[in-house]
């Protein structure tokens, strides 16, 4: 059975306040682990976001250790929002943290609306990072242009109706993408995947099934 441990991630202003997700098999050494961003901290975005949570629990079924932490100023995470700028710092942090649990390994960076915006653009730049995961892209805040020259794997989940990242902005914001790159559209979902959430958990599954992401053909069992 998956389990779950508390983690405490030490940042310039104290501390950020994580969950690791441990897979069923912790015996087995993981081909990737990863950092889950969560939603705006300013309109109740947290770590326990059902979709930041099925994020983590889809890639935990992968065999992958998924770590979700509170941004600043959030849950017991010292400091105080900040607009987008420490929030970098605090995902360097958790990059940080994972990379020491597990050295050499390399990392997934999935993030959640505001936490694709604040977190996609770090993941293309560091190099621990070999795949990106995108769910709820905000397109009118998260230009392609901090993300024109990355050539990693990326896997972008958006709900149909999304509000906050239509089709009508989506498409030509995907289409500027650099490959390699794959788009799931979950039919009738909204920006929060309400009464969707399988469907998210299935578009990840099949995305990694499919041999597309960075782990190549490795599925675990």
């Amino acid at each position: 059975m998956a389990r779950l441990l508390s983690v405490d991630i030490p940042v310039s202003h104290g501390m950020l306040e994580g969950l690791l997700r441990l897979p069923d098999d912790e015996t087995a050494q993981p081909t990737m682990v990863a950092v889950v961003c969560h939603p705006h901290p300013a309109h109740g975005g947290t770590m326990h976001n059902k979709v930041v949570f099925h994020i983590a629990q889809t890639l935990g079924d992968l065999g992958i250790p998924a770590l979700r932490f509170n941004f600043r100023g959030v849950g017991r995470s010292t400091g105080t929002y900040d607009e987008g700028n420490g929030e970098r710092e605090d995902i360097w942090a958790a990059l940080d943290e994972i990379a020491h649990r597990f050295p050499s390994v390399p990392i997934c960076l999935a993030g959640f609306s505001f936490g694709s915006w604040v977190g996609l653009p770090i993941g293309c730049a560091d190099s621990r990072v070999r795949q990106l995961i995108g769910v709820g892209i905000p397109t009118s805040l998260l230009t392609t242009d901090a993300l024109a020259e990355c050539r990693k794997p990326k896997l972008i989940v958006q709900g149909e109706l999304d509000q906050y990242g239509p089709q009508s902005s989506l498409t030509p914001w995907y289409d500027a993408l650099p490959e390699p790159k794959s788009l799931a559209i979950v039919p009738q979902a909204d920006h929060f995947f309400n009464g969707h959430q399988n469907e998210l958990q299935d578009a990840i599954l099949a995305y990694f099934r499919s041999g597309a992401s960075a782990q190549g053909n490795f599925v675990a069992s």
